[in-house]
C-alpha cells in the first residue's frame, strides 16, 4: 500500500505532546503510528519522545506505550514479542523508537542482540544527530563539523572531529530481514517505509533523519527544509537494504550547494573553506561507492 496525505488515517495515536515546535521527532513518531496502528506495542528509552510523551497524567500516546531503559529498547521489545506470543494474541506490532544517541551508542548491543535473533519486531532510529533532550551533546551520529556542548567550536578544533557511525550498513552487516534510510523531509518515503517494516516478517530497521531545531540552530519552520536538503546535498541517501542487497532509492541528477545547506544551521557556522571541503569530499566518496556497488531502485 502505498501512503500519502490521502489516505493516512486521520486518528492521531501521538497527541497533546510536549515536543519543541518543530520537532522532527515527534512528526516521525506520529506518522510511524498512522502506518501501524493502534494494535502496535511501542517501547521507547530515555529520550525526547519518552520526556514529551509520559508527562503524567497528560500521556500522548493514543496506542500501549512503555518506556525502557536507555539501553533496552531493543530487549524490551524481544520480550514484548515473546509475551504477546505466549498470549496467542494476532494482528499486531512491536515497535520501538530511540533516537540516535539510545541506538547508535547506548542501545547498539540490544538491537544487534534482536536482529541476530531476527526477533519480528520494527525498530525506528529518529536521528537529530545529538543527544537533544539532556542539552546537545555529542553522540555516535553526530557529523562531522558539527558543534554540540561537548565539541565546542574554538581556534584550534571546528567542532566534532570524526564522522558519524554508519548504523543502516552495520545493521545490514548483520543479515538484517529489512533495512532503510529515510527522512522526514521526504515523507511518502518514509510512510512506503514504514509500511514495508510492517509487512516484513522478522527484523526492521528504519533510520529517519529528524531535525532538531534547537540542536541544529533553524527556525521551527525549517524543520522539513532541512530534512529536505540533506538529501538534495547528498549528505543523506534514501536507501534500502534486503535480500542480502543495497538498494538506492533516490539518485539526484545533481547534488544542491553543501554550504547553502551547512552554514544556514547555527551548529555549523564556524565550518572554514578547508572544513567544507572535508565534508565534500567524504561525501564524494561514500557516493562513488554508492553508485559502485549499490543497485538503483525507487520505493514502490
Amino acid at each position: 500500500m502505498q501512503w500519502n496525505a490521502k489516505n493516512l488515517p486521520k486518528e492521531e495515536l501521538f497527541y497533546g505532546h510536549k515536543a519543541c515546535a518543530g520537532c522532527g521527532g515527534s512528526l516521525a513518531t506520529r506518522m510511524a503510528l498512522k502506518v501501524l496502528g493502534e494494535r502496535t506495542f511501542l517501547a521507547v528509552p530515555a529520550g525526547c519522545m519518552s520526556a514529551v510523551g509520559f508527562v503524567y497524567p497528560q500521556l500522548c500516546f493514543g496506542n500501549n506505550a512503555i518506556i525502557s531503559t536507555f539501553a533496552g529498547t531493543a530487549s524490551m521489545l524481544t520480550g514484548i514479542q515473546a509475551g504477546a506470543k505466549a498470549l496467542g494474541l494476532k494482528d499486531y506490532h512491536v515497535l520501538g523508537i530511540a533516537g540516535d544517541g539510545g541506538t547508535a551508542d547506548i542501545g547498539l548491543q540490544g538491537l544487534s542482540g534482536a536482529i541476530d535473533r531476527n526477533d519480528d519486531v520494527i525498530y525506528i532510529c529518529y536521528d537529530n544527530e545529538a543527544y537533544m533532550n539532556t542539552g546537545i551533546q555529542k553522540s555516535g551520529l553526530t557529523p562531522f563539523g558539527a558543534k554540540t556542548t561537548t565539541t565546542p567550536a574554538g581556534k584550534q578544533i571546528h567542532g566534532n572531529q570524526k564522522e558519524k557511525k554508519n548504523m543502516f550498513e552495520i545493521v545490514a552487516a548483520h543479515h538484517i530481514a529489512y533495512a532503510a534510510t529515510a527522512t522526514i523531509g521526504y515523507m511518502e518515503d518514509f510512510l512506503g517505509k514504514v509500511e514495508r517494516a510492517k509487512q516484513t516478517k522478522g527484523t526492521s530497521y528504519i533510520h529517519v533523519i529528524a531535525p532538531c531545531p534547537t540542536g541544529w540552530g533553524i527556525s521551527s519552520n525549517q524543520t522539513i527544509h532541512a530534512a529536505r536538503a540533506i538529501v538534495d546535498t547528498g549528505l543523506w541517501y534514501l536507501a534500502e537494504y534486503y535480500d542480502g542487497t543495497f538498494h538506492l532509492n533516490r539518485k539526484p541528477k545533481k547534488k544542491n550547494q553543501v554550504e547553502e545547506y551547512l552554514l544556514s544551521q547555527k551548529r555549523f557556522a564556524h565550518l572554514t573553506p578547508e572544513d567544507i571541503h572535508i565534508i565534500k569530499e567524504q561525501r564524494d566518496e561514500k557516493w562513488k561507492q554508492i553508485e559502485r556497488e549499490w543497485e538503483y531502485e525507487r520505493v514502490k
